[in-house]
């Protein structure tokens, strides 16, 4: 069969065998109903009505309270008119306006962590004009800057000793909403919850107790599940943040399908609620599908994908985005199973989005660094770079320790695969300085790891479009053939 997968701007094609297995998000298995959009108010109403755990919005409010909105960055969640964030703030403010909440006593900050501090062209396509019009010019709307230190709350450490350190106007605010997508993120299970407030409002040394090898490169890390040591942790620091605040979040997430459509809404207490939610994100997301194992899996990166423009070519975020894949398709691998990626590989590391992975990078081709933990030990040295810190606070790059981050996540590849081929590299040294193979074509790499790696017959599967469409976590159709279920328990263990 021939498939195109995605490459650079385009696509390049690829010749496969005819038994290959193609799934692609969305359309090989469907997603489940998501609400229309004339029923979208209705559904946001009848869940503020009835949040899980604590009172409503209307209980908790009264004239002059204080309310910061949390809200994602553009990484995930859609922007369309009805896109999650901008439904359910309008719901929320005709709440709270009803309350007696003013208008000037309203904040919406940005979560981005230690992604970059989002410019003005991001909050016009998050907020939408409307809201947008009416919040940014008064100064209502902000982003989360981690270096901040003014705007900072060093709240000690968890009963694990994990620091938690948190933004001041969300710790100062009455009313703390979190407006979360519960959508599967390779990073414990699902996006929203308390994941949102543990890395999108705190700084890097928080994030360093758990975005680290000592806890993504666990036996419970890998496949993507919601029981890992991470997922504990992101709780753990939000809970903590709870206490400290002396009240809990007001949270409100959407379970999004492939489209970033709405298909459920829940809001209320984050301890209760994440469990309700992921319930129904579970049927999305967690797709049992596979009937056999895979030794080969073939895919393409575009050039702008995810985390920015260069994901797909520069070698350290080719490296994660390559391991988020292994997350999530790791229940249907085989053990000598083969990546063959298709990537333009050509030098562009958009070093004004990302300044010091070049470096990085350079520094991984010397001193005795022979994988990527051996990086690690350089996390501080980064994090604290002054000039790289000035460029997350002041020109919109991300910060130096989110590399870290990556290149943590990025070794989960070479550990759980027998080689990875770069296929269509106008650089290969990039990628062989990763530890890559490098090929021409796909035909080429498949003949290759045939002779070295799977043999003559190996199961293929094919994921054309699998950084255009919204991702799932792929398991086998018989459940007792999982390694692990989606909450990190094996299934003959019960």
């Amino acid at each position: 069969m021939k498939l195109e997968f995605e490459y650079g701007h385009g696509t390049l094609a690829a010749e496969l065998p005819d038994n290959t297995d193609v799934f692609i998000p969305g359309e090989t298995v469907k997603d489940p109903d998501y609400i229309p959009e004339g029923e979208l108010i209705k559904a946001y109403e009848e869940s503020l009505a009835h949040p899980i755990g604590m009172p409503t919005l209307t209980e908790l409010a009264r004239k002059g309270s204080t309310v910061t909105f949390v809200i994602p960055d553009r990484v995930k969640g859609g922007e369309q008119e009805t896109s999650h964030r901008k439904v359910s703030i309008k719901c929320m403010l005709k709440e709270l306006y009803a309350a007696g909440v003013e208008k000037k006593d309203v904040m919406f900050i940005i979560s981005n962590g230690l992604h970059p501090r989002s410019k003005e062209s991001d909050a016009k396509a998050i907020f939408g004009k409307e809201l947008f019009d009416e919040f940014w010019h008064t100064g209502q709307i902000i982003s989360h800057d981690s270096e901040d230190q003014e705007n900072m709350m060093d709240l000690g450490f968890t009963d694990r000793g994990d620091p938690v350190v948190m933004n001041k106007f969300v710790f100062d605010s009455d009313i703390p909403i979190l407006i979360g997508h519960v959508q599967g993120n390779p990073y414990g299970g699902y996006s929203g919850g308390y994941k949102h407030s543990a890395t999108g409002i705190t700084n890097w040394r928080s994030i360093a107790s758990h975005h680290v090898p000592s806890v993504m490169h666990r036996k419970d890390f890998t496949p993507v599940n919601a029981g890992s040591l991470m997922r504990n942790k992101f709780d753990e620091i939000s809970m903590h943040m709870e206490k400290a605040m002396g009240h809990p979040f007001f949270c409100c997430d959407a379970v999004l399908d492939t489209n970033s459509r709405q298909i459920a809404i829940f809001s209320g207490y984050a301890k209760e609620m994440m469990a309700e939610s992921w319930k129904i994100a579970d049927k999305r997301t967690y797709v049992h599908w596979a009937e056999k194992k895979y030794d080969v899996v073939v895919f393409g990166m575009p050039q702008k994908f995810h985390y920015g423009d260069g994901m797909g070519t520069n070698p350290i975020m080719m490296m994660q985005a390559l391991s988020a894949q292994v997350l999530r398709y790791k229940r249907v691998l085989s053990d000598k199973c083969v990546i063959i990626c298709a990537s333009t590989c050509n030098g562009y590391f958009h070093d004004e989005l990302w300044p010091y992975l070049r470096e990085l990078y350079d520094l991984f081709q010397h001193d005795h660094m022979n994988t990527l933990p051996d990086m690690n030990r350089l996390g501080e040295y980064f994090a604290a770079n002054e000039e790289y810190i000035r460029k997350y606070r002041f020109t919109n790059a991300f910060h130096p320790f989110h590399g870290f981050s990556m290149m943590s996540c990025a070794h989960i590849a070479e550990m759980n695969t027998s080689a990875i081929y770069i296929v269509g590299a106008q650089e290969p040294g990039y990628a062989r300085g990763m530890g890559l193979k490098t090929r021409e074509t796909f035909e080429e790499a498949l003949e290759d790891a045939k002779k070295k790696f799977v043999g003559e017959t190996p199961n293929i599967l094919a994921l054309p479009m699998t950084f255009k469409k919204s991702a799932i976590h792929m398991c086998m159709k018989d459940p007792s053939k999982n390694n692990m279920d989606a909450y990190g328990h094996h299934p003959c263990m019960g």
